[in-house]
């Protein structure tokens, strides 16, 4: 016999920060601002399998979770595929489980699947979003503007760059650099401004010491980890007055269109697959448009899913109010 656990909602990931990102965005929006994560180390063979089940596959996420399984949550919502075995294995128990992107096998196995459009997967109990779930919204600018009030005395216009890094859909070499930077700089010495630059985990290291060695000398900041300070990415998003997105990670582009800035993003040569399916359609809601040496600022609408996506997740789980 089960007992109940003591957090309504269990978050789990494979500790990826995109994946936990949007689960928690999930989890909020539905009511828990405070829920169990778990960030998954899966064992082999389920490392490769996930989320196929076999026998044995209690033991996938070592004893921490198998012994927590028998204190199921309320709610499980996963993100990623090592974490749609988690929520299979949940469901198992009779817990309402909700998983984010993709499973690659059939959505029955999940109450509800909430997958980006441009995965063209349909089914009854299937929350199709473009792009990816995260909080931004006013209330969560107007915080970190206040907490990056210092920004305020960099000169305008701001322009934030967030970079990703190489993926197979979307080369960002060298000469992909170049181009970008050659129009940033037009941008700077036509305009004046500030440039504010953040990376990621993908970012490569020579990206980022381009970016130091082109832009050193001009006003505002550039951060690509610890060693750089607290991460400003927060306070680059509520600050800028143009952002541009390097075009290989749905959620910085996603992130980037819920804010009110007219977001660009340097598309020298095609961008393939999915991600060119998920920035054509950007392009066609007018929310992005491609790097140019002359700007054309142009009024927005920000593209915010989370609050869509989480009342098609509550009426698909039955339930009419938050937890």
């Amino acid at each position: 016999m089960t007992t109940s656990s003591a957090h309504a909602t269990w978050v789990i990931s494979d500790g990826a920060a995109g994946n936990e990102r949007q689960a928690l965005a999930l989890a909020e929006a539905l009511g828990d601002a405070a829920p169990r994560v778990w960030r998954l180390r899966t064992r082999y063979p389920w490392r490769w399998l996930a989320p196929h089940r076999l026998p044995g596959a209690q033991a996938a996420f070592g004893r921490e979770f198998m012994r927590a399984l028998a204190a199921p949550p309320a709610l499980a919502i996963g993100c990623g595929r090592q974490a749609a075995l988690a929520t299979r294995l949940l469901r198992e128990r009779g817990v309402p489980v909700v998983q984010i992107l993709n499973p690659r096998i059939g959505t029955a196995h999940w109450d509800v699947v909430v997958t980006p459009t441009h995965d063209a997967l349909t089914a009854a109990n299937v929350v199709r979003l473009s792009g990816s779930l995260h909080p931004i919204d006013d209330a969560w600018l107007a915080r970190a503007r206040r907490e990056f009030a210092r920004f305020a005395a960099l000169p305008a216009p701001r322009i934030g760059l967030l970079l990703g890094g190489p993926v197979r859909a979307a080369r960002l070499d060298a000469a992909w650099w170049d181009g970008l930077a050659e129009m940033l700089m037009h941008w700077l010495e036509r305009d004046g401004g500030s440039l504010l630059v953040t990376g990621s985990r993908r970012t490569p290291a020579w990206l980022a010491e381009a970016v130091r060695e082109r832009f050193g000398q001009a006003p505002g900041l550039h951060w690509f980890g610890a060693t750089d300070g607290p991460n400003p990415y927060p306070g680059i998003l509520a600050w800028s007055d143009r952002l541009v997105v390097s075009p290989d990670s749905v959620n910085l582009l996603s992130e980037a269109c819920a804010t009110r800035a007219p977001v660009y993003v340097h598309m020298p040569g095609p961008v393939r697959g999915r991600h060119g399916e998920f920035l054509h359609d950007l392009v066609v809601r007018a929310r992005i448009r491609p790097m140019k040496f002359c700007p054309g600022d142009w009024p927005v609408t920000p593209l915010r899913e989370l609050p869509r996506v989480a009342a098609e997740v509550r009426r698909l789980l039955g339930r009419s109010s938050p937890l």
